[in-house]
């Protein structure tokens, strides 16, 4: 038996800012809220499609630290109805603003800082 990837934890200053984000991001939606913790995962499926491959929850917990270094893991995301320029820039329209982590000007990436600086990428090439 193995396990499944269900859920990625993402400590934050404000849940609901963060969340709302992400979900503007991924069109998401809440899930569920309660005591300073926000989870959010996709919406629902419609009567009589068939779901494909079931997507991670995200849950953003309020901590009372701040982030104090680079993400040692990060969110990729890709573009699903327009391409990579544009999605960088309705995701900036969103909140979100570009960062250097050292990437090369080669790279088909762009990487971006979310509301609370939380490194995440944009990939040029779409994937299922």
């Amino acid at each position: 038996m193995t396990s499944r990837f269900t859920e990625l934890a993402v400590d934050c200053a404000d849940p609901d800012r963060l969340a709302g984000f992400w979900c503007a991001v991924l069109d998401y939606r809440v899930l569920d809220k309660h005591e300073g913790v926000v989870m959010i995962g996709p919406q629902a499926v419609p009567d009589g499609q068939t779901p494909g491959p079931v997507p991670p929850v995200i849950t953003f917990a309020q901590v009372p630290e701040g982030k104090t270094v680079k993400n040692r893991l990060h969110i990729d995301v890709s573009p699903s109805d327009r391409d990579q320029d544009a999605e960088v820039e309705r995701l900036t329209g969103l909140g979100a603003r570009r960062t250097d982590v050292g990437q090369g000007t080669d790279d088909s990436w762009v990487v971006l800082l979310d509301p609370e600086e939380n490194e995440f990428c944009v990939l040029a090439g779409r994937r299922p």
